[in-house]
């Protein structure tokens, strides 16, 4: 038996970091060396009690010269900014880095523009956005892979197979929304059980950060330049994602076929005959996709777990590239049902 490549976990205290440590534990390639986060939290069971008796392990303040000396990756589920400066001197040590923040997602002037002075400009212009589907042969080759937030990875999914069909000139609408596990561990009033229960609202519409990132993939990928307009929701769900998109098209298109062609050597990316709900995948690294065409509109519905598709199975899946193995090895397939 091969040995397994030590990986660190740094942000171990939140929703993302917990979904990582739950993965990688039964994963037949990958080790837990390291948990991190800032401060020491002592045994992992004390921040996450639904691991006691399952993983063993402390929670360490994180330093990158002790990351480099157990392990050979880390995931970093940290916010914007702190996880640049910590990835920058990972690299700088020899460990590959996988970013689960934004930090490495977006051309140099988007990210400034949306949040703050980039600080690592050499690594990002090296760092590969992290869609399997899409940039599976990049991703093979880096040391640092931005891991897409679950937003643009619904959205892009759904919208990508069908970039050569748009018609010029007219807007991409997508409608998402997203289960309040989403915001994170952090109480704010929005995502207070008071507020949030039996309640359902639009958040910075036209104006999130993500829709600037979902603009310049397509940009990228298929040199669409139509205008991106984007309005997330947030329900009282605790986890899952539900983006609608609307495309007007310059042809007519069976969609569900162009999905199951675009799609067919993907195995967690399932065409739907009916739309699709959060449900039949949350706990799963599947992307349901469900697609109707009619006078010229098309309407696109995506369904993803927003903490594992949206972020800790798909930063997996990237890991499982880097390392020269099989993109799906390890991921969550059996969803949470009933």
């Amino acid at each position: 038996m091969s040995k397994k490549i030590k990986v660190a976990i740094v942000g171990a205290s939140g929703y993302t970091g917990l979904e990582l440590i739950k993965i990688i534990s039964s994963h037949p390639k990958f080790e837990i060396s390291y948990i991190g986060a800032s401060k020491d939290d002592g045994d992992i069971s004390l921040t996450h009690p639904s691991l006691e008796g399952v993983v063993r392990g402390e929670i360490v303040k994180s330093d990158a010269k002790k990351i480099s000396k157990v392990a050979s990756l880390a995931f970093l589920a940290l916010p914007h900014k702190a996880s640049m400066s910590f990835a920058k001197e990972l690299l700088k040590l020899g460990v590959k880095v996988v970013d689960l923040s934004a930090d490495y997602r977006l051309s140099k002037e988007l990210y400034e523009e949306h949040y703050c002075p980039h600080e690592d400009e050499a690594n990002l212009k090296n760092a590969v956005y992290g869609l399997p589907e899409i940039y599976e042969n990049k991703i093979k080759d880096a040391n640092l892979v931005a891991n897409p937030g679950c937003y643009p990875t619904a959205s892009l999914l759904a919208i990508i197979p069908f970039l050569k069909y748009i018609k010029k000139d007219t807007p991409i609408m997508i409608d998402a929304k997203s289960g309040v596990s989403g915001a994170g561990k952090k109480l704010s009033e929005t995502t207070h059980f008071v507020n949030i229960n039996e309640n359902i609202f639009a958040y910075n519409p036209f104006a999130h950060r993500h829709a600037p990132e979902i603009k310049e993939q397509i940009e990228l990928i298929g040199g669409v330049k139509n205008r991106v307009f984007f309005v997330p929701h947030l329900v009282p769900i605790i986890r899952g994602m539900l983006v609608s998109v609307y495309l007007e098209l310059d042809k007519k298109i069976d969609p569900l076929e162009v999905l199951r062609q675009f799609y067919k050597d993907e195995p967690f990316v399932r065409i739907r005959n009916k739309p699709v709900d959060v449900k039949l995948n949350a706990g799963t690294n599947f992307c349901d996709i469900y697609a109707k065409f009619e006078d010229g509109v098309l309407f696109v519905s995506s369904a993803i777990d927003n903490l594992l598709k949206g972020a800790s199975s798909q930063a997996v899946a990237n890991a499982n590239l880097m390392f020269g193995y099989d993109k799906n090895l390890g991921l969550p397939s059996f969803s949470y049902v009933p």
